[in-house]
């Protein structure tokens, strides 16, 4: 179980979700998991914004192929092997 901080743009305010690694980011379309977002970070709390997520769906319908993302959210001090 993960604990996934989301910052809200338009309410100014951050939200907290817990959410399993199978289930989907919230504030997307089911096609970002949880697992694939964390990556290979070994962290528990994940942390992102909602534009972010907007723009992952938006990026996601035009591309129109399955997108890999194993390193784009993966913090500066964890090894990237």
């Amino acid at each position: 179980m993960a604990k996934i901080l989301i910052y809200n743009n338009q309410k100014n305010m951050m939200e907290t979700y817990y959410k399993g690694e199978e289930e989907a980011m919230p504030y997307n379309k089911g096609t970002l998991k949880v697992k694939e977002f964390r990556g290979g970070s070994k962290s528990n709390i994940l942390w992102t914004d909602r534009r972010t997520m907007q723009s992952w769906n938006n990026f996601r319908a035009m591309y129109a192929k399955p997108i890999y993302v194993g390193f784009a959210f993966k913090r500066s001090w964890e090894r990237r092997t």
